[in-house]
């Protein structure tokens, strides 16, 4: 028998690789995951950052623009700079208005600067508008006046301007961006000395009527809560399958139109509709209730479309918690009540705060049901975002009126993000 002699191995071993290769392998795998992810959310991102993000941001920025002023009549604010505001205004101011407004009237855009002027000094609209319409100012022999004589023309054409009023606007508005319409939402305005004053009484409406925004809110969102936590209860309590069905009956306002649902609230609550209808047939009542363009269709109307929203985090909330803890409190001797205040109500709190604040949120901002069914005293702050939007194309005032609706409901995330985790940590 031969043995053969053993032969060298077919292949080398591999070497280790080092801790540095490791590191960079691990590094390109993990900067491969986080570029899928981000194609993956990047449709999504981009659609939230055009559709919500430059909107808002657009809004705050217009809600503290004034660019009426001062790209109207830029030397004019520059000339009125070194000004006290005390007194007429120096004769450069005078030289600096009239060049300007003859710019504004070749170019068309004193009508603006018209509107402007006269929220602040009513009556301003037609002396802009006159004097530029007189632009450029020439003497008796047609030759344009410049220097010390435009003072004394101006004051000719109309006397207002040797009123220092009339500067005084133009100065305090010289700023392209200001707190003028936030200051005007809160029912607050600026001097011309940049002292902040109460607004005139017949000016004040914005700080009541942002009381009716949230006092109706507030009470369709203590409705809601009232008629949905039973309901969740029982759809809760309920095998799975009837449970279902009665959800979709929840759910269908979510399939309907809320002009449909509106217009049916008015065929049911008008002086002869069928809810005034039943309380006359069954003796509660004479004559017919106003139920219509009031604050209780409002309220009525509200409830109704909103009540889902309170239902579905109660429910799922709800869903979630053993039934067996109640009855192992009444088992220990508790009182059923008790045992559920004190054992099932403390854990639907998440339920009840995230319907609350989801409730609130979207009454906050209602529109087409109180111009519908309420009457003046029932509009809320998004009906006259609305007015200052398409009647009177105040953009500065809507966005303000938007800005402080859009910080109220932040400032209400934040404190139900407290008392959330004030809870956990519990």
């Amino acid at each position: 028998m031969t043995f053969l002699a053993p032969t060298a191995p077919l292949s080398m071993p591999l070497a280790e690789p080092s801790k540095a290769q490791l590191k960079r392998d691990l590094h390109r795998a993990q900067l491969r995951k986080r570029v899928t992810a981000l194609a993956l959310i990047a449709p999504l991102a981009i659609f939230l950052l055009i559709t919500f993000v430059v909107p808002i941001a657009a809004l705050l920025m217009r809600s503290v623009e004034n660019p009426e002023v001062a790209d109207t009549l830029p030397h004019t604010v520059a000339a009125l700079s070194t000004w006290d505001r005390h007194g007429a205004p120096p004769d450069a101011a005078y030289a600096a208005l009239a060049a300007d407004l003859e710019v504004a009237h070749a170019a068309n855009t004193g009508g603006a600067l018209a509107r402007r002027m006269n929220v602040d000094l009513p009556g301003a609209r037609s002396v802009v508008l006159k004097t530029m319409r007189a632009t450029p100012l020439v003497d008796a022999d047609g030759k344009p006046l410049s220097g010390a004589a435009i003072k004394p023309a101006l004051i000719a054409l109309d006397e207002q301007w040797g009123q220092p009023e009339f500067w005084q606007v133009i100065a305090s508005n010289g700023a392209r961006y200001s707190p003028y319409y936030l200051l005007a939402s809160l029912d607050l305005k600026q001097d011309a000395f940049g002292n902040v004053h109460q607004a005139d009484a017949e000016q004040s409406v914005y700080i009541q009527i942002f009381g009716r925004t949230f006092w109706i809110s507030l009470v369709v969102t203590a409705a809601a809560l009232a008629i949905a936590y039973p309901l969740a209860y029982w759809l809760s309590t309920m095998p799975e399958r009837r449970a279902n069905l009665f959800m979709i009956l929840v759910l269908i306002p979510f399939w309907t139109s809320i002009l449909v649902r509106i217009a049916a609230w008015i065929v049911l609550l008008q002086s002869e509709g069928l809810v005034n209808q039943a309380l006359m047939a069954l003796g509660l009542t004479k004559a017919p209730l106003e139920l219509l363009f009031n604050r209780v269709g409002v309220y009525v109307s509200m409830t109704h479309i909103l009540l889902p929203f309170m239902i579905l985090p109660l429910y799922s909330v709800m869903k979630s918690i053993p039934p067996t803890y109640v009855r192992a409190a009444v088992s220990l001797g508790s009182h059923p009540f008790a045992a559920f205040w004190r054992v099932y109500v403390p854990q639907t709190y998440p339920g009840i705060g995230a319907g609350a604040l989801l409730v609130f949120i979207l009454a906050l901002g209602y529109y087409i049901t109180p111009a519908l069914l309420g009457g003046p005293n029932e509009q809320m702050v998004s009906y006259y975002v609305a007015y200052f939007t398409n009647v009177t194309i105040n953009w500065g005032m809507a966005c303000a009126l938007g800005a402080l609706l859009f910080g109220a409901t932040l400032v209400l995330y934040s404190v139900y993000r407290r008392f959330a985790k004030l809870e956990v940590s519990l």
